[in-house]
């Protein structure tokens, strides 16, 4: 008995000290960030930025924040911004659900050439993709449009190659069964493995809107015109019109610019969590 009481001390310790570990490194994480959002709200950052940093501000003011939402050409950039990433999104998510379906359960000609192909997209990064993308949308008079920030996110080996990992789980089983009952490939994908892509898809979601909402040399380098900047070029301009001044404000922007993947990942991680407990399906 006596054993049994120091054994579940000894555990309710562990938990405590790993429980506070845990808590010292999501404080250090999330420091950087409390501090943006805490000069976003000091007004006197904008004279100078607060030395030695303080988490809280001696005299907290809005007044940051209420010209952040006044700013018609952040709320422009925001309308760009959100036309391109959820275009991006749903093109993306949707191709590479229907091209990891196919890598999984299809059954043709070169499917492992294909994988491979798509496998080593991998292992380029954009820089060198950046020329040759440029001059194609060049030739096509599609600069200076939504076009060249959405068509190339059409098509994402990382997206692909979870699609095709998630649905190896699924068993085969349930392909077999709905081929007996004479439904086709595209009915067999949207009525019995699409309703189990929940938790994959979710996760899409919000890898595809960070990649898309965050990106800046790609559309850096295709968009001149400034009604068509997105809000990481905007707040870069804003940066280096105003240098080191207006601290305060450029730290409120930052703190705006970020709300949606912080909305969007709340959001959808209760759903990530359902569809795991409700559809988790492995094959044998």
């Amino acid at each position: 008995m006596n054993n049994t009481m120091s054994m579940k001390k000894m555990e309710r310790i562990t938990s405590i000290i790993k429980f506070l570990i845990l808590l010292i490194f999501g404080v250090v994480l999330m420091a950087p960030f409390i501090w943006m959002v805490s000069v976003g709200f000091d007004r006197t950052a904008n004279i100078s930025m607060p030395f030695p940093p303080r988490l809280i501000p001696e005299e907290p003011s809005k007044f940051n924040y209420g010209i952040v939402f006044e700013n018609g050409r952040l709320i422009k950039s925001y309308i760009n911004s959100t036309i391109v990433t959820v275009s991006s999104v749903i093109l993306g998510v949707s191709a590479s659900l229907l091209a990891g379906y196919a890598f999984s359960k299809g059954k043709f000609k070169g499917k492992k050439i294909m994988f491979i192909v798509v496998l080593c997209t991998l292992m380029i990064p954009m820089e060198p993709r950046l020329i040759p993308l440029y001059t194609l949308f060049n030739k096509m008079n599609l600069l200076n449009t939504y076009y060249p920030l959405v068509l190339p996110s059409i098509i994402s080996g990382m997206l692909i190659f979870l699609c095709k990992q998630f649905f190896d789980q699924l068993p085969d089983t349930l392909r077999e069964a709905a081929q007996i009952d004479g439904a086709g490939e595209f009915k067999i994908f949207f009525r019995v493995y699409l309703p189990l892509a929940g938790p994959i898809a979710a996760t899409m979601v919000i890898l595809a809107f960070i990649w898309s909402w965050n990106d800046f040399m790609w559309p850096l380098v295709v968009l001149n015109d400034l009604e068509l900047q997105t809000v990481p070029l905007y707040l870069a301009s804003f940066s280096l019109e105003n240098g080191s001044s207006l601290g305060g404000l450029t730290m409120a922007l930052a703190t705006v610019s970020i709300l949606p993947i912080i909305i969007l990942y709340l959001f959808l991680q209760r759903y990530i969590i359902q569809s795991i407990a409700l559809s988790g399906v492995k094959g044998e």
